[in-house]
């Protein structure tokens, strides 16, 4: 899962206020539809140098809420394996590869392949009590505008969201989870470690603080090495409002119908990606 942060429409306005406008609406309050700060700025395209987070996930699906019956608590790991800044070290590693091996010889690995193009929020409940707090990652597709049976296989949905949590890289790993090695881990500085998860005592029992923690901060996602918790929240529309509150799903549902109106080609240009080295019958439903 490729995530490239966009920030809101309402933030990237084009009208640039003179100075006098700006002071005599200095008194002046901007008032936002609801659910604004989740709608995404236009994506620009054939521009490589963007942030981004790959995040790969370790039964190769998502939580599917509707695998669980409907209920929430189908739970999924992951772990965040490159961060950066350039979109072309991203085609590099994704690309096609050849590699030996010592029993089978020369092996070949296929290009990865999109399978789905949307937008997406993170969002930080806010609950009556701190035991309560969470984070939704919610998502709606624009690509494909039908489901096919590549999404199926992944457990994509056009609308869908799960709660989001870090692991402790000082936590054991537990309940059957293998986790990364020591050094592969997450580094994180002293802030985090005692802001965020309460190392020394200031969270938890343990001597390391808190065995996971909700996004408090983005910068959480940052670090390569960063193991997470997908647990299966809600999907389709409502489900995505329920998640994401304050009308948000509502706006991403609307952003992203109006974005399905781009073609395959232009998706692949926003990755600034070249298109013949990438299959893209997955991104409509189909395996090659």
């Amino acid at each position: 899962m490729l995530l490239i942060p966009r920030p809101p429409e309402f933030s990237t306005a084009e009208d640039t206020p003179s100075k006098a406008q700006d002071e005599e609406s200095d008194q002046e309050m901007t008032l936002l539809n609801e659910g604004a700060d989740a709608i995404p700025a236009k994506e620009t395209r054939d521009t490589p140098k963007k942030h981004y987070r790959l995040i790969i996930i370790g039964k190769k699906q998502l939580p599917d809420p509707e695998a669980s019956g409907g209920r929430r608590g189908r739970v999924f790991w992951a772990d965040i394996a490159a961060v950066g800044d350039d979109l072309e070290s991203v085609e590099k590693g994704l690309d096609e590869k050849s590699y030996e091996t010592k029993t089978r010889g020369t092996r070949h690995e296929a290009p990865a392949r999109l399978a789905g193009r949307g937008a997406y929020a993170i969002v930080n409940n806010d609950p009556r009590v701190p035991s309560g707090r969470e984070t939704h990652l919610g998502y709606h597709l624009s690509h494909p505008s039908d489901m096919g049976e590549v999404q199926e296989a992944l457990g994509i949905h056009t609308a869908s969201s799960f709660v989001l949590q870090v692991k402790n890289p000082l936590a054991p790993p537990s309940g059957g989870q293998r986790g990364l090695s020591e050094d592969r881990r997450a580094k994180y500085p002293d802030w985090v470690m005692k802001d965020i998860f309460g190392k020394g005592g200031e969270k938890g029992r343990e001597s390391y603080g808190l065995r996971f923690a909700s996004v408090e901060r983005p910068e959480l996602l940052d670090y390569e090495g960063t193991e997470l918790l997908l647990i299966a929240s809600h999907m389709g529309d409502e489900g995505l409002e329920t998640s994401l509150g304050e009308g948000r799903g509502h706006a991403l549902h609307e952003a992203e119908e109006e974005e399905s109106k781009e073609t395959i080609n232009e998706v692949f240009r926003e990755l600034a990606t070249d298109r013949e080295k990438f299959p893209a019958e997955p991104l409509e439903g189909r395996w090659i």
